[in-house]
């Protein structure tokens, strides 16, 4: 087959458009810092069963083209979010989970001061322009119901003032299936803290259709 100067011309152009649309496609990979704390680093646990290896595993199953970014680290209270959000949010960062809070709570932390560390989470992530999943927890009242409902409402606020996703309790995936004290013992670590690799999947499994809608809405 001979081609003239135009024909060839635009076989080039074609040929190029081809490429680069090839390229944007494999482009197309949401890249998602997970901000958090032990429960988001996989504390106690062989890599592979932490949250973030889990999550990632289930989100391929799913057919997902995302990369996670395990930015957990274990005994970090809000404000050590706080801290380190901004060289989290590396530039090829499109969305974050914030899962934050739970030393806060085990420390007594006055809820005032994990809102306004939360708040300046999630404002460097609007700044970013960075689309956000935020993840809270459900506490008892060690401290108090005054404490445990201000605690709570953090989350409740700050997703609306901010108008992103609020998955309400990291713990849900696991409390779901329990009826007993020993149900629970069965899926957690030996510190009675922590969950085990089957609590992990469960909390995965649970959390996994949030964070789908998440790259959905990065992709949009």
């Amino acid at each position: 087959m001979s081609f003239g100067y135009g024909a060839r011309s635009a076989f080039r152009n074609l040929t190029i458009a081809v490429l680069l649309t090839t390229s944007s496609v494999h482009a197309q990979t949401v890249t998602i810092a997970a901000l958090g704390d032990s429960l988001t680093a996989g504390y106690g646990l062989q890599q592979d069963d932490g949250f973030v290896p889990q999550l990632q595993a289930w989100l391929d199953g799913q057919g997902a083209d995302v990369r996670l970014v395990n930015a957990g680290v274990s005994g970090d209270t809000t404000a050590g979010g706080r801290s380190r959000v901004d060289w989290t949010l590396t530039p090829d960062v499109d969305a974050m989970i914030i899962a934050l809070g739970g030393n806060d709570y085990l420390r007594g932390v006055d809820p005032a001061t994990s809102y306004e560390n939360l708040d300046a989470i999630l404002a460097a992530g609007q700044a970013a322009g960075v689309d956000m999943l935020l993840v809270g927890l459900d506490v008892g009242a060690n401290y108090g119901a005054d404490y445990e409902a201000a605690f709570e409402k953090n989350y409740v606020d700050l997703a609306a003032k901010y108008e992103v996703a609020l998955y309400p309790d990291f713990l849900a995936g696991i409390r779901a299936t329990v009826d007993t004290p020993s149900e629970l013992t069965a899926l957690l670590q030996a510190d009675g803290l922590h969950p085990n690799p089957t609590g992990v999947g469960l909390i995965v499994a649970d959390i996994g259709p949030f964070v789908l809608t998440l790259i959905g809405a990065t992709k949009d």
